[in-house]
């Protein structure tokens, strides 16, 4: 029987250190800085965007989508080869080198930009279902909200640190500012290329490697495995139907990831201290939120934290659409002369705590019903209904928001979001736990 003990703090804080890393990534790239740039500069199809926002979604479509092709594959592969590691690096580098290259994305090469955010989101989504592999081998199930939680709020604190650097020093998303605001790339592939060095000094590789079968090469071994976990996947009813819900609930929080900051220009037209400010209100509480519910996940379970976290998105959403019209309403009703975008900022704060919490819990279900065996091609099926996700929601909404506008397409989400209640209810969690234990006791044939 295979027994999951608490690995060393140094390297529980080095893989978390991958997370403080890599969030720069999305941080800067995806969400606050980049995404703005190319829709209002770089394409700069004013008043309304459309276009620009539509090319956004199907380059973001578009990476998520090989993420979802390689995954299941190449997680197995490594699952088998004991090569964690040495794939999660490979990912690593491939991030670097394409965010650096942002820099040569200007008005006029738009293609470009959308080139390179496919490669870089790429190697980046699937280095996250790597790192998120090594999370059952940290400690026993007990400790993984904790671990899982601990890890996700350090990742927002290094989304702030290193998005504060380009606010401060590099200014705002502007035409006007363009030939500043371009070193985001670099700068961003530098800091996570710094921050996860720990990462590959002192996690250790799980597993032991064995030996291919006579005749059969990597690709047929990966496709193989994959074959036989989906022929065994009724034994893991529970993480198949909890893999279902994932898809609902990153649906719609891939769309908020990267529409939250284009929303606030277009939609609420704030000012570019309010941008910044909601940032770090964003950062903050999207890392109590990650941290917090660890422990409440530990207390509670990680599948009533994840229903939790499903309710708090709901009214998120509902009060993301209402700003404006509480706004309106406050000054015609009351009198009060509330601007939409400091309502925006308290919005803000709901969904944060929402965001961090909601990706931790789903990283820690995954780890409970997961065999330590099969960890990294079970967390290749969890990035596959991320990724998946990540398709379906950011073509849904870049086609909805060039019919309706972006303000009326953000509702979608409020559908993504109750489907994934309802799924996820069907979830039992001590059976999941129950099975994954078994299996790493030999009590089950695969």
């Amino acid at each position: 029987m295979t027994t999951r003990t608490r690995a060393p703090r140094r390297e529980i804080l080095s893989w978390a250190m991958f997370d403080f890393a890599n969030s720069a990534y999305t941080t800067l790239i995806i969400t606050v800085v980049f995404g703005d740039l190319f829709t209002r500069v770089i394409v700069g199809d004013a008043p309304d965007y459309r276009l620009g926002n539509l090319l956004w979604s199907l380059a973001l479509a578009a990476s998520y989508l090989l993420v979802v092709i390689c995954s299941p594959v190449v997680g197995a592969v490594i699952d088998y080869t004991a090569t964690k590691k040495r794939f999660l690096f490979a990912s690593y580098l491939l991030t670097v080198v394409t965010t650096a290259a942002l820099y040569w994305v200007a008005p006029g090469y738009a293609w470009l930009g959308v080139a390179l955010i496919i490669l870089s989101n790429f190697a980046f989504s699937i280095g996250e279902s790597f790192i998120a592999s090594f999370l059952p081998s940290l400690g026993p199930p007990a400790d993984l909200g904790k671990i899982s939680g601990f890890g996700w709020a350090l990742g927002y604190v290094g989304g702030l640190g290193a998005t504060l650097f380009v606010v401060l020093l590099l200014g705002e998303v502007s035409a006007e500012n363009f030939e500043r605001i371009r070193w985001t790339g670099p700068w961003t592939a530098l800091f996570f290329l710094v921050a996860a060095i720990p990462t590959f000094i002192w996690v250790r590789e799980p597993g032991l490697a064995q030996a291919l079968p006579p005749g059969v090469g990597y690709a047929r071994l990966g496709i193989q495995r994959v074959r036989q976990t989906l022929g065994h996947l009724k034994q893991h009813r529970d993480l198949a139907v909890l893999l279902v819900a994932v898809f609902f609930s990153m649906s719609g929080i891939s769309i908020i990831i990267a529409y939250a900051f284009i929303y606030g220009a277009q939609v609420i037209h704030w000012d570019a201290s309010v941008r910044t400010l909601m940032f770090v209100l964003v950062q903050i509480t999207a890392a109590a939120g990650a941290f917090g519910f660890g422990y409440v996940q530990d207390r509670i379970g990680a599948l009533r934290t994840y229903l939790l976290t499903l309710a708090l998105w709901i009214l998120a959403i509902l009060l993301i659409y209402l700003t404006p019209a509480i706004a309106q309403l406050a000054h015609s009703a009351l009198g009060l002369d509330w601007q939409a975008q400091y309502i925006f900022l308290a919005v803000g704060c709901v969904a944060g705590m929402s965001l961090g919490a909601c990706q931790s819990t789903t990283r820690t279900l995954v780890g409970l019903f997961s065999p330590l065996s099969r960890a990294a091609e079970m967390f290749g099926f969890w990035g596959l209904s991320m990724k998946l996700a990540g398709v379906f929601g950011l073509v849904a909404i870049g086609l909805l928001q060039a019919q309706f506008g972006l303000h009326k397409a953000v509702l979608f989400c409020i559908l993504l979001f109750v489907a994934a209640f309802l799924v996820a209810r069907a979830v039992d969690e001590t059976r999941g736990r129950t099975i994954a234990a078994e299996h790493d006791a030999g009590l089950r044939a695969w």
